[in-house]
């Protein structure tokens, strides 16, 4: 029996399904915008991906040069959807897109045209994804209704107001999950992914307090500064909880302030679930290093002014037998010194900066408590930064910037951030 496939309908209602495509050829006609727009996602999806034009717009020329895309630098021709599972044509002209519609509705591949969507046998939703929920919306053809409601329904799933309770067993291990300088808002995505997931939220003191409100009863909440006094009986103690939790089949999360891999000793709790077999992964965060000088208007580097940036920590003095920090070194460079956990010290390593060629006037500035509402920016130089955080009791956290861009910064006159409110600016003589 030959069923004919039925007629073109102005009618909006699809089937909606969910294709997987890895490894699976998607060809995709035409490398203008809406080609840009689409290909991540088909890569994203594990889809290999042809895309058919004589010219590529230079996002997909760059993923052409890493050869994670095909591409025919021509027009399209009768047969590039051979052995094609889907089909994009988004070209300025219309003939091509009925002949490669035509093409595709022959060898029974679903294709979506891009400039007539009654003409095609496919419609892309707006799609958006919030932990391992994906969302996609088909809207009558209106891609701005269906964006905003794709919108709404994420806002609702990241905020808890939509529940997307799961019914099928988590994989037990740990996640190590940076969450950025202070604020709530600055944690990643796929770090507020990974706490919606958790059993066990193991806490930084520098954790910010807001994230940990947000988690549900259920969730079991460890304080790591109310662990053992002393940085090695606390760490080991911190080791031990996340492999008992994980092997008991909880999923873990290690939330640390800043990111894991930065002054966090978070590869020392990756290295200890290697040893005991305990799957962890990692989630990056935005470094209070780079972030905290940002969000207070201090850029790490400037054209012209400063092209290299060193962070160091300064928990310990200079001198001390423990410490790996080279000062002699570093006061050597000429681009931009970030000190971390380094205000008890400040004194005597400003001191050894000076005494080994960094400049008495070098500009400094240090940000207390960045990106939350109790953020103060004290302006000074390497001189006279002791005396300034001391007068104004500046106290850990703090993030300390030291060269030029300070200078360049404070001639600009610029101090917004995500505390902008809370500044307080105590600029020395040294200083614009």
């Amino acid at each position: 029996m030959h069923l004919s496939p039925p007629a073109r309908s102005d009618d909006a209602v699809v089937y909606p399904v969910g294709l997987r495509l890895a490894g699976r050829l998607v060809v995709v006609v035409g490398g203008g915008q809406v080609a840009q727009r689409r290909v991540p996602g088909l890569l994203a999806a594990g889809a290999v991906v042809r895309v058919v034009s004589p010219w590529l717009r230079p996002a997909l020329e760059g993923l052409v040069s890493l050869d994670e895309v095909a591409w025919s630098a021509r027009g399209y021709a009768p047969g590039d959807l051979a052995e094609a599972w889907y089909a994009i044509v988004a070209t300025d002209d219309p003939a091509v897109n009925v002949a490669v519609v035509a093409e595709a509705d022959r060898r029974r591949v679903f294709c979506v045209r891009a400039d007539d969507a009654r003409d095609s046998s496919a419609w892309t939703p707006a799609t958006g994804r919030h932990d391992d929920v994906t969302v996609a919306v088909h809207a009558d053809r209106d891609p701005r209704r269906a964006a905003t409601v794709r919108d709404g329904v994420l806002d609702g799933l990241r905020t808890g107001d939509l529940p997307a309770p799961r019914h099928r067993r988590r994989e037990p291990g740990v996640v190590l999950v940076g969450a950025g300088p202070g604020d709530p808002e600055l944690i990643t995505l796929a770090g507020r992914r990974a706490l919606a997931q958790a059993d066990v939220v193991v806490a930084d003191r520098l954790s910010p307090g807001a994230l940990l409100d947000e988690l549900p009863p259920h969730v079991e909440v460890i304080d790591a500064a109310k662990l053992p006094r002393g940085r090695s009986a606390q760490q080991d103690t911190i080791n031990r909880l996340l492999v008992e939790h994980a092997r008991a089949g909880q999923r873990v999360v290690r939330l640390k302030g800043g990111d894991p891999f930065v002054f966090g000793r978070g590869f020392e709790e990756l290295m200890f679930c290697a040893e005991f077999g305990v799957p962890c992964s990692v989630v990056p965060g935005v470094t209070s290093a780079i972030g905290v000088p940002g969000l207070a208007g201090v850029p790490v580097t400037h054209r012209g002014v400063s092209h290299e940036v060193t962070i160091a920590s300064g928990h310990l003095p200079p001198g001390h037998p423990d410490s790996l920090v080279e000062w002699p070194a570093l006061a050597r460079l000429r681009g931009t010194l970030v000190l971390l956990m380094a205000v008890d010290n400040l004194r005597l390593i400003a001191t050894t900066l000076i005494a080994h060629g960094r400049g008495a006037d070098t500009p400094v500035a240090v940000v207390h408590a960045g990106s939350t509402g109790s953020e103060r920016r004290v302006l000074a130089t390497l001189s006279s930064v002791a005396e300034v955080i001391e007068r104004e009791h500046v106290r850990a956290p703090a993030t300390v910037v030291v060269g030029d861009v300070v200078a360049v910064a404070a001639a600009a006159g610029v101090g917004a951030g995500a505390a902008a409110a809370a500044h307080t600016d105590v600029v020395t003589s040294g200083l614009p």
